[in-house]
């Protein structure tokens, strides 16, 4: 369902096993430009972090940590993200991760955000923090825990 006040932010960061040149992140690489091509023609796409030409945000580092890579993306809404995420290409590329990036180093959190907006890698480190110390809240949240957009209700969806 789109809501047409508010926009829903995703960040997600991962540790690679290798910095990106090394021959191990070579197919996570070599599929960076289709991932982003198809999540930029993607029904309810709005934004997604890019370095300055458009491309990857690879070269983005949020963390004092060179491995972490920091993916962030705002969409209509929740169900578009979900539907670009774990179906077609990209969803293979979630399953494959184990290749390129260290286990149980995956990150996510999900907010909404007025539509419009555009989030900063600061304002997703405090939405990963806020995960992390307190749970799912309306503030941040994840795909198995969500919340509503403001205004309609705070009960999880």
């Amino acid at each position: 369902m789109t809501h047409k006040k508010f926009h829903l932010a995703q960040v997600n960061i991962a540790r690679m096993l290798a910095p990106l040149d090394d021959p191990i992140m070579k197919d996570f690489v070599d599929q960076l430009a289709q991932v982003n091509a198809l999540a930029d023609e993607s029904p309810g796409f709005v934004w997604r972090l890019a370095d300055e030409s458009g491309g990857a945000a690879t070269d983005i580092r949020a963390f004092d940590d060179e491995r972490i890579l920091v993916n962030m993306s705002v969409w209509e809404s929740i169900e578009a993200l979900q539907e670009f995420s774990y179906r077609g290409h990209h969803a293979g590329v979630v399953r494959d991760r184990g290749k390129w990036f260290e286990p149980r180093s995956s990150r996510l959190a999900l907010w909404w955000l007025a539509a419009g907006a555009l989030p900063t890698v600061e304002d997703a480190k405090r939405k990963l923090d806020l995960l992390e110390a307190n749970g799912p809240t309306p503030a941040a949240f994840t795909f198995k825990e969500r919340f509503p957009p403001p205004g309609r209700g705070f009960a999880k969806v």
